[in-house]
């Protein structure tokens, strides 16, 4: 049997839902690594990279081409967010990533990229039926993910809330899909979620009190 046989085979069966491996194992490693993003650790990308790989399998098997598009923006952006962290993000007296709010010019950017992104995806899937049985959800939950990663990637608060909102969809959409650890691994995340954008909103008023100190201390 190959690996990617293994890999869509059922590991178990669940309340009427069949879980398969590869569903199962990438989105363990990916709640892993939304663990790490909270903590502020760079381990948060390689995790994600993983998790990536492997849910490239779970949803081959779904036949939805946008959770495949999305696991390839993960990977590529994981790759980018891991050099992001490492070349100089650092800056938390504790030695982890330094957080902060989003300008309101950054906000316009990933709210105006993530619209047009999701109407040019779903319109896509839309015309070319076999890239998506379920097209403007599996849109919106593509360009979600990678508006949520580029704003992990700069440190920005506003991360969660892209999260969160990918959640709202992706729950049901899982579950559809018949990938149910995927949707059990989704509510899970809405609770790191919550605790993860609590942690950092804090985290980014401290910073920002102590930048306005340490300029008040120079002038």
């Amino acid at each position: 049997m190959s690996a990617l046989a293994w890999l869509n085979g059922e590991a178990f069966t669940a309340f009427g839902q069949h879980v398969i491996w590869s569903d199962m194992i990438g989105n363990s490693v990916g709640l892993a690594a939304l663990a790490l993003g909270w903590r502020r650790s760079i381990w948060t990308w390689p995790a994600q990279f993983l998790s990536g790989v492997i849910l490239v399998a779970a949803y081959a098997s779904a036949h939805l081409s946008g959770g495949i598009g999305k696991q390839l923006l993960v990977i590529g952006v994981a790759t980018w967010g891991w050099r992001q962290w490492t070349r100089g993000s650092r800056g938390a007296q504790d030695g982890s990533i330094a957080v902060r709010f989003a300008t309101w010019r950054e906000r316009a950017v990933l709210l105006a990229g993530t619209a047009v992104g999701t109407l040019a995806v779903g319109s896509l899937f839309t015309a070319v039926p076999e890239l998506s049985w379920n097209p403007w959800p599996d849109a919106y939950i593509f360009v979600g993910t990678l508006a949520a990663m580029v704003a992990q990637a700069r440190g920005l608060v506003e991360f969660w809330f892209a999260w969160l909102l990918v959640d709202v969809v992706g729950v049901p959409l899982a579950f559809d899909s018949g990938l149910a650890f995927s949707g059990f691994v989704y509510v899970v995340y809405l609770v790191l979620v919550l605790w993860g954008m609590r942690d950092w909103w804090l985290r980014s008023r401290t910073s920002l009190k102590a930048a306005s100190v340490a300029e008040g201390a120079t002038a």
